[in-house]
């Protein structure tokens, strides 16, 4: 199909919409929520949830699954995950969070988060440094696995997925306006991560994660990165 600006438009106006865009926000922890989940999460009328969802199924920007009563959706995948990113690169911070829970959920989505399927953040961003100080990525806008990282990823038991994405990529990160571990590498680095226990969900906060002593200590043994106090980011000694 042809790009068009009617195309261009009809997008646009899907994510102009302030539930439908905080509906695909939640949605970038890369897990598949139910429309009730959704509902609640936006307050909304589960009625107007659906139509909502339904929408965005239909635009190609969700993709849903039904079990039993329940429908699942998810973002279509990384393209979608990505796009999002990028739009908030582009707008930055409009609102500065006024309360001390708005602050503090703030404070934990730009230590350590998950960007679809991977990590993000000021954590990821220290990690994909390391990994580059190492030797274990090339620098710059095209990470490329070297062999020492080969060798040292599958130590770990990282193995990248056979996908269609880029084993690397750097994925501009919204809030510290630098790169992180993007691809099927950084998914299947995130995977193990939470796996091993050295990250852990937020639960009641989508997309935040907790930096685990024990995954200070493996992320300093492994990378001599240094990611900060429980709970946050940090960079590199």
């Amino acid at each position: 199909m042809p790009l068009t600006p009617a195309s261009i438009a009809r997008f646009a106006a899907l994510l102009g919409d302030e539930t439908r865009a905080g509906m695909c926000l939640a949605l970038l922890d890369g897990r598949a929520w139910t429309a009730g989940e959704l509902a609640r999460h936006t307050g909304v009328a589960p009625s107007t949830a659906t139509e909502h969802l339904s929408a965005l199924v239909g635009a190609g920007a969700l993709t849903e699954r039904r079990q039993g009563r329940h429908r699942y959706v998810r973002l279509a995948g990384p393209e979608v995950a990505r796009l999002l990113e990028d739009l908030g690169v582009l707008v930055g911070e409009s609102v500065r969070p006024s309360s001390f829970r708005a602050v503090h959920a703030d404070a934990r989505l730009r230590a350590a988060r998950t960007c679809y399927d991977h990590l993000a953040g000021a954590a990821g961003v220290a990690l994909l440094d390391g990994m580059a100080g190492a030797g274990f990525l090339t620098a710059g806008d095209a990470p490329a696995l070297t062999p020492a990282g080969s060798r040292w990823f599958s130590g770990l038991d990282v193995e990248p997925g056979a996908d269609a994405r880029p084993t690397a990529r750097a994925c501009l990160d919204w809030t510290e306006r630098r790169e992180h571990l993007g691809g099927s590498l950084g998914a299947a680095l995130l995977a193990t991560a939470l796996r091993r226990g050295w990250v852990l969900r937020v639960e009641s906060l989508p997309r935040a994660l907790t930096v685990t002593d024990a995954g200070r200590d493996a992320f300093r043994t492994h990378l001599g990165v240094d990611l900060g106090a429980p709970g946050g980011g940090g960079g590199q000694p």
